[in-house]
């Protein structure tokens, strides 16, 4: 059973969210705030598996909300469920600590296969937030003199990284489990020293420019 909390100030959102989520086999919602500052507060008793955020909320930004949870409970897994799309709230969103980013637009089946993902240990993101974050990478400098090496199936994983594939699409184009492909990240993790998937990603690149 996965455990949700949704931090959301759209009441009746999240209301629809908790239903749905209660209602599929293998989930459920433990607990709803529409403040950062009552999640911020009640979120480490409640010890969810997976947080739905929102960004901008009355008080507290859902990102503060991340950033703070984040000092508190470094393993908690957070997703960031928005409307906003821009670049700029895409990698504060990461950069606070969250594990994931997707747009509120998404279908239901895909909010599970997200929360799911997060819960293993994925970072779930929506294909245009993906070609945005990819696009931010491929305009970064190089910085510094620092080389890592991967294997040639490690650089197959962080391209279709790259390409905003998700975990299991690059697992059926390489052909491989996806179980196989968080090995591989695992690897690309501890040789890179970064905790998410799209830090991993934005390091390769700038790497591969050099």
């Amino acid at each position: 059973m996965i455990k949700v909390s949704i931090v959301d100030d759209e009441k009746e959102l999240c209301q629809s969210i908790a239903t749905f989520v209660n209602g599929a086999p293998g989930f459920r919602c433990v607990s709803m705030y529409h403040s950062g500052e009552t999640a911020l507060e009640h979120l480490p008793t409640d010890q969810p598996d997976v947080v739905l955020m929102d960004i901008h909320m009355t008080g507290m930004s859902g990102i503060e909300c991340v950033e703070r949870l984040k000092a508190k409970m470094p393993q908690m897994h957070i997703m960031m469920l928005t409307v906003y799309e821009d670049t700029d709230q895409i990698f504060r969103a990461l950069s606070a600590g969250a594990s994931g980013y997707m747009l509120k637009r998404l279908t239901p089946r895909k909010l599970l296969e997200a929360i799911t993902d997060v819960h293993e240990g994925g970072s779930p993101m929506s294909s245009s937030i993906a070609r945005k974050v990819v696009a931010s990478f491929q305009r970064t400098k190089p910085k510094g003199g620092e080389q890592t090496h991967f294997t040639s199936r490690e650089q197959s994983v962080l391209d279709c990284f790259a390409k905003g594939l998700t975990y299991k699409q690059t697992a059926d184009h390489l052909n491989i489990s996806i179980d196989t492909i968080r090995t591989y990240v695992r690897r690309i993790y501890e040789k890179l020293h970064v905790q998410s998937a799209t830090e991993a990603v934005a390091k390769y690149m700038r790497h591969r420019e050099n």
